[in-house]
């Protein structure tokens, strides 16, 4: 790219910028629907397999946000707000929830606060397959990441927002943001 401005650049030019951006899109776009899918199922395997090996509901979180990530740079902030069909607050609730009635349960019971509790179940494909409760609170960890997540997405993410223009008052003294009245140190109506 040249330091002249967009517009003074002559047309072959701005062809090839816009023919070299267009390829560079066409490839992240077909690499983040192979990585989008691959990255929720490492998610998966570090939620189950947390409270045994290294991993649980915060890396899973933090590795879904990485995903969600990858979202937002292909297809900006309304893909993330498509990403899940339950809105990011409620996910950020149930998960919080599920975390602290898992931690809270062992209480009803007389046992010490956040005590687990392990079952073993014969299952027809599986065979005798292990069950502990520190899954449910790895899962409500995970909720809550990923609900904090998406909502920082959404929050500072926002593309459909115009940048505030500067303009001049009437008298040309002074320059004031578009949409604040500086006498009253308020937003304008628009």
């Amino acid at each position: 790219m040249s330091d002249t401005p967009h517009d003074q650049r002559p047309a072959a030019e701005q062809q090839d910028d816009h023919r070299h951006v267009s390829s560079r899109m066409v490839i992240l776009d077909a690499a983040s629907k192979v990585l989008y899918h691959s990255i929720l199922v490492l998610a998966l395997y570090f939620v189950l397999a947390g409270h045994n090996r290294p991993g649980g509901g915060f890396v899973s979180g933090l590795t879904v946000g990485a995903a969600v990530a990858l979202r937002y740079v292909t297809g900006g902030a309304a893909a993330v707000r498509t990403t899940f069909r339950i809105p990011a607050h409620v996910i950020l609730g149930a998960g919080l929830l599920l975390a602290a009635g898992t931690a809270f349960v062992p209480l009803l019971f007389g046992e010490a606060i956040l005590e687990h509790a392990d079952a073993t179940v014969n299952l027809p494909l599986f065979g005798s397959v292990k069950l502990n409760t520190v899954i449910l609170f790895d899962v409500g960890v995970d909720l809550v990441v990923i609900g904090l997540v998406m909502m920082a997405f959404a929050a500072f993410g926002d593309d459909n927002v115009p940048p505030p223009i500067a303009r001049r008052d009437t008298d040309g003294s002074a320059v004031t943001r578009a949409g604040t009245d500086p006498e009253r140190g308020t937003e304008a109506a628009p």
